[in-house]
């Protein structure tokens, strides 16, 4: 039984969420990535769709988006906070709730830095060429009309200003984490091993 919390941040693409996944079946430990989006849904009053697509990229300005997000009075926040605050305020209690009840492996949504002063944390950060996560990426969402570059560039764009936004720190900045894997080199099961390995580490 592994004791620690353990924090994956990923390119698009690099397989971050397969790897997280594995890491939390091996090691016995509950892993929030859907989950996490679940409980935020029930506390926040945003819908699961909008807090899936919303929540770790880009604050928000569509009406639209913010006509499918909320309900009356979200969390019963201050009216004043924008949409995408009263998110990450959301999505930040949940992941302290969630590392509080014990090792486990959280997935995105700056939990890295939402987690940085806890000393029982391991934070990673997955990344790959563009290749290789072109590849992982058909295999697992699919063809769109949008080219592939674009695609990949687009989301972690996205993710780069919300990172920012939020923690005032660069997305993918190695000093931000404790281990940096790319996964197209690795291959998933060796990271998988490594992160494995570490944890397990008195």
């Amino acid at each position: 039984m592994m004791n620690k919390v353990i924090t994956i941040s990923r390119q698009f693409g690099s397989g971050g969420r397969t790897i997280g996944k594995a890491i939390a079946e091996r090691l016995g430990v509950p892993y929030y990535d859907k989950e996490l989006v679940d409980e935020v849904a029930k506390k926040s009053g945003f819908s699961h769709e909008f807090i899936e697509e919303i929540g770790e990229y880009a604050s928000v300005t569509s009406s639209f988006l913010f006509n499918i997000a909320v309900s009356p009075h979200p969390m019963g926040l201050v009216d004043t906070m924008s949409i995408s605050d009263k998110l990450y305020v959301c999505q930040a209690n949940t992941i302290r709730d969630f590392a509080d009840k014990g090792p486990c492996v959280i997935v995105g949504r700056c939990a890295d830095f939402i987690l940085k002063d806890r000393p029982d944390c391991l934070h990673i950060f997955i990344h790959a060429d563009n290749a290789f996560r072109a590849k992982h990426v058909l295999e697992n969402y699919g063809e769109t009309s949008k080219p592939m570059d674009k695609r990949l560039a687009e989301k972690d764009s996205k993710r780069k200003v919300y990172y920012k936004h939020y923690t005032n720190r660069n997305w993918g900045e190695a000093q931000n984490y404790d281990i940096c894997l790319d996964s197209g080199t690795l291959g998933i099961e060796k990271c998988v091993d490594i992160v494995c390995d570490i944890a397990m580490m008195d």
